[in-house]
C-alpha cells in the first residue's frame, strides 16, 4: 500500500549541471540539478534559479547562459558551486577552472567541462520559490573524443553526475534503447563450420572394371612349413 506524503519536487534522479553566467573577465557558477529539455525544433532547455541567488541578475539582465556537463570527478566542484556564493568567491579561481569565450553567448563556458550548451533566454517564469529560464540552445560545443566515427555524439562517455534527494550518484548500466521493445530482431547468423571439422568422406572413384581396390595394410597368411601364401582373399578355405 503507497503512503501519501507533502507534495515535494521529488522526481529524481536528474543530471547535476554546472551553469555559468556573467562574462569571460568576471564568470561565475552555479550548480543547477532543475534542467530540464523543453523542445526539440527549435532546440530549447530550461533552467530553474532562486531570484536570491547571485548568478540569478546576472542571468536575467544578460539573457544568456552555458549549461556546461561535467564528469563524476568533478562532483566536489559540483557540490562547492551549489553551497558557495559567488558574491564572495570566486569559483572558478577556487576550484581550479577556466573560463573560455563559448559559440553565440557573451557568458563564458567551463573548459574543463567536456561539453557546454550555449543558451539564449526566451522567457522567464515566476513560479513561486524558483523563476524558470527557457532558453534556445544556439550552439554545442564538445571534445572531439566524445564523437563516433559515425558522427553520434556520445555523452555517456563523460560519465555524468545524476542528483537525486539531495545525493550524487553515477549514472548505472545500460538497460536499452530508444524504441526496442518493438524493434525486429535480426536473424541468428548461421554457425560457420569450425577449420577443425573434418571433411565428409569422398566416395570411392570408380573405373571400368570395377570399383578400386580398396588400400590395407592386411597381409595374407603364410604357410609355416613351406613359406607360401595361402591362395585367396580371406586365407585357407
Amino acid at each position: 500500500m503507497k503512503k501519501q506524503i507533502s507534495p515535494g519536487a521529488l522526481l529524481s534522479p536528474v543530471p547535476a549541471v554546472l551553469v555559468s553566467c556573467g562574462t569571460v573577465e568576471k564568470p561565475n557558477l552555479l550548480t543547477v540539478a532543475w534542467v530540464g529539455t523543453v523542445c526539440t525544433h527549435p532546440a530549447m532547455v530550461s533552467i530553474s534559479v532562486r531570484p536570491e541567488r547571485y548568478s540569478y541578475p546576472l542571468i536575467k539582465e544578460s539573457g544568456e547562459f552555458v549549461i556546461n556537463l561535467p564528469s563524476e570527478s568533478m562532483v566536489r566542484t559540483l557540490d562547492f558551486c551549489g553551497v558557495r556564493s559567488g558574491r564572495n568567491t570566486d569559483k572558478f579561481a577556487v576550484c581550479g577552472l577556466t573560463a573560455v569565450p563559448a559559440a553565440g553567448v557573451s557568458a563564458p563556458a567551463v573548459a574543463e567541462c567536456p561539453v557546454s550548451f550555449c543558451c539564449k533566454v526566451k522567457e522567464v517564469i515566476p513560479l513561486g520559490s524558483h523563476d524558470m529560464f527557457l532558453a534556445e540552445i544556439v550552439a554545442i560545443e564538445a571534445e572531439e573524443w566524445l564523437f563516433e566515427e559515425s558522427g553520434r555524439l556520445a555523452l555517456e562517455k563523460i560519465g555524468m553526475v545524476a542528483y537525486a534527494h539531495g545525493e550524487y550518484f553515477s549514472l548505472g548500466e545500460k538497460l536499452g534503447s530508444f524504441g526496442y521493445s518493438v524493434r525486429k530482431k535480426k536473424p541468428a547468423a548461421k554457425p560457420m563450420p569450425s577449420k577443425t571439422q573434418k571433411k565428409p568422406e569422398q566416395p570411392r572413384p570408380f573405373s571400368k572394371k570395377g570399383p578400386a581396390p580398396r588400400k590395407s595394410g592386411h597381409k595374407k597368411p603364410v604357410h609355416k612349413k613351406s613359406g607360401k601364401q595361402f591362395p585367396g582373399k580371406g586365407g585357407p578355405r
